[in-house]
């Protein structure tokens, strides 16, 4: 194939990331650092600093971490039994842990509402046990619960995939030497899943970060996020320049997610399906 029909097979690409990635950016660094006049100021960006934007934007970093934290606990073992059970077909292990992403994102949310609702399966079924109500709708937790069900798959691959990296041998060669699981643990199988591990918690934390639909759905407008007052500046109040200038603060975290991959990640072991 001539060089020529390379670029051309790369042109829809390029549109797609002119159209939705590099404009966009483009004007939301625009009204970031403009006011309404088009003149320059720093005031947007500095509104973080406001009480409001403050609390949600800390307890956008509280949730996201303890979502991160527990989809890692829960991943890692998981991954390593996964890995322990020498399945031949890996396509298909990524294939059922993918499978729950293919619903719509809010359909997912939405049925977790309905689970966790005061009249809702799960109190009912409470209620029927002879068992008091729980009433976890409408809260932080609800919010890191959904973030954790939508969130746990973008953990669990990328660990997943770098352990099926490490060669049996070496942990056969360890055992020949007289090292124990535990030593086999720390010494072989977790140095060499890092990787996977930065991976999983930036994949995790970023949109559990800039995550506004799941603390509206099951928030129910009790747990105020960054994403949530980003939306509202944008789709409410219609003002571009402050919903920008929080979304620059957002990119900066991503930035800094990314650079971390790059450097504990450099060949991508962590981020490949294969």
């Amino acid at each position: 194939m001539s060089k020529l029909k390379k670029q051309l097979l790369a042109g829809p690409y390029c549109i797609w990331m002119i159209g939705f990635i590099v404009l966009p950016t483009i004007m939301i660094l625009y009204y970031a650092f403009t006011n309404s006049d088009g003149g320059f100021t720093l005031e947007y960006i500095a509104s973080i600093a406001n009480e409001t934007n403050r609390k949600a934007m800390g307890l956008s970093l509280k949730l996201g971490i303890i979502c991160t934290i527990i989809c890692l606990v829960l991943s890692y073992p998981l991954a390593l039994i996964l890995n322990n059970m020498q399945i031949k077909n890996q396509g298909l292990v990524v294939f059922i842990f993918m499978l729950p992403m293919w619903m719509n994102f809010m359909l997912r949310i939405l049925a977790w509402k309905l689970l966790l609702s005061k009249n809702g399966v799960i109190n009912s079924i409470l209620t029927s046990l002879g068992l008091s109500r729980i009433s976890i709708i409408n809260t932080p937790a609800a919010v890191v619960l959904g973030m954790v069900y939508d969130f746990l798959p973008f953990m669990l691959l990328p660990i997943y995939n770098s352990m099926t990296r490490i060669r049996k041998d070496w942990i056969d060669a360890a055992r020949d030497l007289g090292a124990n699981n535990i030593t086999i643990f720390f010494k072989i199988i977790l140095p060499l899943t890092v990787s996977g591990i930065i991976s999983g918690i930036v994949m995790v934390f970023v949109p559990s970060l800039t995550s506004f639909a799941i603390s509206q759905v099951l928030g129910g407008g009790h747990v105020l996020l960054i994403g949530n007052v980003i939306e509202q500046d944008f789709m409410q109040g219609m003002q571009w320049n402050a919903g920008s200038g929080l979304s620059f603060v957002l990119m900066i975290f991503v930035l800094v997610s990314m650079a971390l991959v790059n450097a504990f990640d450099k060949e991508g072991e962590g981020t490949a399906l294969c």
